[in-house]
């Protein structure tokens, strides 16, 4: 049975993923950079006051502040993307991968803006009256009639794409490979069928605990983990490269010459680099997936403009930053060529060569945060996929759902979990980046009349409520 589990999503991937999906994330962005004149990245310093509760205003419509929103969806990206996701494009696509991980970083950033400011500008309703946002709600909304099959077709495939594959997996395997086998607790040729699933029940539980305290429970959760595990996952990077500092130009030449070459890519195809690249850096930072709205729509504020501010702090932060200290860490070490582990383990070993065995301590410590929380919002983003679909009554029963897959995905390879992922993830950006692109020109127009308003150096702009439902 795993073994067809594994050839079936192995080929979901493969056909859903192609040269013509890169034409669209990338040719998306693109055409986001350039309608927007790059504007918005000359507003970071905005966006940060933002977030900081400069504007904050309780009586907007939302249902969290813009630190929780963003927290939230850094919850969702930060983690097995920048960890585990970083260990598999240098292990598959070659070093060259990042570069192309960070090319989908930059243009992100711009689709982030875009995607965010439409999931409040087109928010809706649910079937009891809650204020809910994005994707199925920007088509609903905001697209002709004739389109809103898109938004079924999204809140569908993001039943499985939201579920925690990659994050229960690599969990486990950490716990398995470092604590269990690593102090003699299990032997590394027993079959781990029984421990994965024995786990898998574990961390089922945990997440079922807190994923039934709905969106606010969620927030406040990843609001004191992922920024403080941030910290502590970076500044254990700074002092690596700086006792290493002489071999960082060295990575980074190696970065860049692979990025041309495909030289060290599975198959030595240069495609292939550049595909593998854009598929782990949609997946660190979901730029143009559709999930980071779902969570950034439920921000308390009446200006859409802002929250695309806030949206693009996250693809700078989780793939600029912690996805290239990530590969740092692995080039310098040198484990992507000696070492035949995959995923979390071969950065925990590279964290293990250049540090010792606090520098593995400190991953498995970051990695138990960062996938909890990950499996957290995915809680969220696969819930409201199913009030959707279903309707709200059955949303419980959906988390159900989700907490047994915990406990299948424990137990099945690491390639069938990332290739569901990427598969369902593919299959969701096409929604996204259609209703995104048509609806640019209605973002721009707010954006236009926000940035000129904050340009008066007045200490706050006033609302643009008004004005967005004009160019609505």
């Amino acid at each position: 049975m795993l073994d067809t589990i594994h050839l079936v999503t192995t080929l979901f991937a493969t056909y859903a993923w192609g040269p013509w999906l890169l034409c669209l994330l990338l040719g998306g962005g693109v055409y986001f950079l350039l309608i927007s004149k790059v504007a918005p990245f000359m507003h970071l310093g905005h966006a940060l006051d933002l977030v900081r509760g400069k504007y904050n205003n309780p009586n907007d419509p939302g249902h969290i502040t813009h630190f929780s929103a963003l927290s939230a969806a850094m919850a969702g990206t930060i983690g097995m993307g920048n960890i585990a996701g970083v260990a598999l494009a240098i292990k598959i696509g070659g070093p060259g991968a990042i570069f192309w991980m960070w090319v989908t970083a930059i243009i992100g950033i711009a689709t982030k803006f875009f995607t965010c400011s439409l999931a409040v500008m087109y928010r809706g309703q649910d079937d009891t009256g809650a204020l809910q946002g994005g994707p199925m709600y920007v088509i609903r909304q905001g697209l002709p009639r004739r389109w809103h099959f898109l938004a079924s077709m999204f809140a569908i495939v993001g039943l499985i794409g939201c579920l925690p594959a990659l994050q229960s997996n690599q969990l486990i395997q950490i716990f398995r490979d470092l604590v269990m086998i690593e102090h003699g607790f299990l032997s590394s040729d027993e079959d781990p069928f029984v421990f994965n699933l024995v786990s898998g029940m574990v961390l089922a539980t945990i997440t079922g605990a807190v994923i039934f305290g709905g969106l606010n429970r969620i927030a406040n959760t990843a609001r004191v983990l992922v920024p403080t595990m941030t910290a502590i996952y970076l500044v254990t990077v700074l002092v690596a490269l700086t006792l290493n500092a002489d071999a960082i130009p060295g990575a980074f030449g190696l970065i860049l010459v692979d990025a041309f070459s495909g030289e060290a890519a599975a198959g030595g195809s240069l495609l292939a680099v550049i595909l593998y690249g854009v598929q782990r850096g949609a997946y660190s930072n979901e730029a143009g997936m559709g999930t980071e709205s779902l969570v950034h729509g439920a921000a308390k504020t009446n200006e859409p403009i802002r929250e695309g501010l806030v949206a693009m702090i996250g693809p700078i932060v989780d793939t600029l930053i912690v996805c290239t200290a990530t590969a740092l860490m692995i080039l310098i070490a040198g484990t992507w060529q000696s070492d035949a582990s995959q995923g979390v383990t071969l950065t925990a070993n590279a964290f293990s060569a250049l540090l010792g065995p606090m520098g593995t301590i400190i991953v498995f410590v970051c990695v138990l945060c960062f996938a909890t929380t990950t499996i957290f919002t995915y809680s969220f983003y696969g819930s409201q996929c199913a009030s959707y679909v279903f309707g709200s009554r059955h949303v419980n029963s959906y988390r159900i759902v989700f907490v047994l897959s915990i406990v299948l995905i424990a137990v099945i390879s690491l390639e069938a979990a990332v290739s569901l992922i990427d598969g369902s993830f593919a299959l969701m950006a096409i929604p996204t980046m259609i209703s995104a692109i048509w609806l640019a020109p209605k973002v721009m127009a707010a954006a236009n009349l926000y940035f000129a308003r904050l340009n008066t150096d007045d200490d706050e702009p006033s609302a643009l409520a008004s004005d967005t439902e004009q160019t609505a």
